[in-house]
């Protein structure tokens, strides 16, 4: 099996004295926004069931990783080693009911143990938490972001009964949209397209599957039969802006029944 000294090794190489002068000059701060981009590259892969293409992928996520870790390393702040043994400690500590004597027979029993485990780790590391909030990365890309902050005030009993009372406000929302819209006033009606989509990210996590992951499948789809179409109108070298809006909807009907996916 390959270990992880060969990438390491790759990594000291390339910004030793005679290595590259592009990853010479890197920092933690550039390369996160490299890490970051490989990830959904690899989203991106996982959302098509491309095999070879998720392989490629994972050994980017993994070099970016390696990189920003030997950066520290070579600062001093801490090593490879200090960082698989601050996680292990902590899945370890996370997992009672695996690793000690702790019984766990449903998941929301499973969900309290994790939040309990985790608030007790940042107390002992001194993080005093004064909202349920805090937690939440505000760099997070806005989809996510507003999936975690849900997750985490529902974990404080501030939720709808169930899905039919999201879906609900869901058209309460779009009903606001609309009146937003016709008002004229752009930035109202920015925020009422906000809460919209806030309001499905909840309809998303009530039926339980991540909205990030559907939006990816459903863009994905969209994409693969915008090809589609495109390909039948080069075949018969028309342009599509010259089409009529009868006409475009026969050609993306045809694509719809072509792909399927």
């Amino acid at each position: 099996m390959e270990t992880i000294d060969r990438l390491f090794n790759i990594i000291k190489t390339l910004r030793s004295e005679n290595g590259c002068a592009w990853d010479k000059k890197q920092t933690p701060e550039t390369m996160w926004k490299c890490l970051a981009e490989e990830v959904y590259e690899l989203e991106e892969a996982i959302v098509k069931k491309d095999l070879q293409n998720i392989c490629e992928e994972l050994g980017d996520v993994l070099f970016q990783f390696i990189f920003i870790m030997e950066i520290f390393q070579e600062q001093g702040d801490f090593t490879f080693s200090d960082v698989v043994g601050e996680v292990a400690k902590k899945m370890i500590n996370r997992h009672p009911h695996v690793y000690g004597d702790a019984l766990i027979s449903t998941k929301e029993e499973l969900d309290r143990q994790w939040d309990t485990i985790k608030t007790e780790e940042k107390k002992n590391n001194g993080r005093k938490r004064v909202s349920a909030l805090d937690s939440v990365p505000k760099g997070m890309p806005s989809l996510m972001r507003a999936l975690k902050v849900s997750k985490s005030v529902v974990k404080e009993g501030f939720d709808w009964n169930d899905i039919h009372g999201i879906l609900n406000s869901v058209k309460d929302e779009i009903r606001e949209f609309e009146s937003a819209l016709e008002s004229g006033n752009q930035d109202e009606a920015s925020m009422e397209f906000g809460d919209i989509l806030f309001t499905l990210v909840n309809v998303a996590r009530s039926a339980q599957f991540h909205p990030e992951t559907a939006l990816a499948r459903s863009t994905a789809k969209f994409e693969g039969r915008f090809r589609v179409m495109e390909k039948e109108l080069k075949q018969k070298n028309i342009k599509l802006a010259d089409l009529s809006r009868d006409k475009k909807d026969l050609f993306w009907s045809r694509a719809k029944q072509s792909y399927k996916r």
